[in-house]
């Protein structure tokens, strides 16, 4: 994978309890482990719940860095300069000025979304900001459940809004688990299809952010080469 210059991953969901920290965390152990770091992380939650749980780690990476908001783009600039290849920035739970600051930063901004009416209707808003920024975006359909319908046609309805991440994150407890102490699904014992899930949500991830110049990244509304396929959706 070339990484000629550091490339800025943002988590935003207007509705609180769409699982950005958790997924943000959970990408971050996991990029760093399969080779793409040196990764940091940057929160910009007043609630601090990312902050909290990097407190508590006793891996050192991936590396946390303290960004105000009103900083934001001299720190950026700053860990750039440091080597780091990937940043990744959770926002708060809501339409704030600091979505709009942290996406214009950004390369690729991360929408996870639960698959119930009440998380569709709300990710409209997050595309919004994205699109009047140019920023590229992806969905991904968090807390799943394996038999749940409803999980096929979240993933219908979002796929007409934009890219629709390959990997279906699915609801378990060991996701919630691991927070508490600082760990991922990836370190705690047991076995689980969960780290196999996250996983896979970098490998696609990955693939849009250190894609050839060339090909770009998908824009809001317009469909990637690795959307996925609603029947494997559907068969999760």
């Amino acid at each position: 994978m070339e990484q000629d210059s550091m490339r800025v991953l943002a988590f935003a969901a207007q509705k609180g309890g769409a699982g950005k920290t958790t997924l943000a965390a959970n990408v971050a152990v996991q990029a760093e482990r399969s080779g793409a770091g040196p990764v940091a992380m940057i929160d910009t939650d007043p609630q601090g719940s990312l902050t909290h749980w990097h407190r508590q780690r006793e891996e050192e990476t991936p590396a946390f860095v303290q960004a105000p908001i009103a900083r934001l783009g001299e720190h950026v600039a700053e860990m750039r300069d440091r080597g780091t290849k990937l940043l990744i920035i959770d926002t708060p739970p809501a339409i704030t000025s600091t979505i709009g600051h942290v996406m214009q930063a950004a390369d690729l901004v991360v929408i996870p979304t639960r698959p119930s009416p009440h998380d569709l209707r709300a990710a409209g808003a997050t595309v919004d900001i994205a699109e009047r920024l140019g920023k590229p975006i992806v969905f991904v359909i968090n807390g799943a459940h394996p038999t749940a319908k409803i999980t096929t046609e979240a993933a219908i309805a979002l796929s007409q809004h934009g890219p629709l991440a390959s990997a279906v994150i699915h609801q378990r407890t060991n996701f919630a688990a691991s927070m508490i102490d600082g760990r991922t699904v990836l370190e705690v014992p047991g076995r689980s299809r969960s780290p196999e899930e996250i996983a896979e949500l970098w490998s696609y991830l990955k693939s849009l952010l250190f894609r050839d110049a060339a090909h770009g990244i998908s824009r809001p509304g317009a469909a990637a080469p690795e959307e996925a396929s609603l029947l494997k959706v559907a068969g999760a």
